[in-house]
């Protein structure tokens, strides 16, 4: 069973400043603390079909992530799907973005899915990861706004 969660912040910069610094995919480690690395694989510039590698820890697990962009649309909508084969997975996932005010209402979500064991840990998974939401909105506020 999957499950969704999102957080909704205001950064105080142009839209497409914003798309720019969440679409170059590599600025997670800034406002995401369980990324310890992650690189683009693939060249050129991003765009749909972009992938990106990372080494996330979770719950005292390092993990290996592969992450493909499906959808972007300039600067509106990057929509994403884990391609790595972990116990949770990011089913999809994407950032909405639209002017608001002088500044930039982003949207982020993902779905979580278990496979095998991660059936099982997958609903603490998306407890933890709604209840951190507010917060994952803001880090991503304060890294934006740098």
């Amino acid at each position: 069973m999957a499950g969704r969660f999102e957080g909704t912040v205001v950064v105080n910069r142009p839209i497409e400043e914003v798309f720019e610094y969440l679409a170059a995919g590599v600025n997670d480690r800034d406002f995401s603390p369980r990324v310890q690395e992650i690189v683009k694989k693939t060249d050129g510039p991003p765009g749909v079909g972009t992938i990106f590698v990372s080494t996330v820890k979770d719950a005292g697990m390092t993990t290996k992530r592969e992450f493909e962009i499906t959808e972007f649309e300039v600067p509106r909508k990057i929509r994403w799907a884990e391609r790595s084969k972990n116990s949770i997975t990011a089913k999809e996932g994407g950032y909405d973005l639209e002017p608001s005010g002088a500044g930039t209402k982003v949207t982020i979500f993902n779905v979580l899915e278990g496979h095998g064991i991660g059936k099982l840990i997958a609903p603490l998974a998306l407890r933890a990861a709604r209840k951190d939401a507010p917060d994952f909105a803001q880090r991503i506020k304060a890294a934006a706004e740098k």
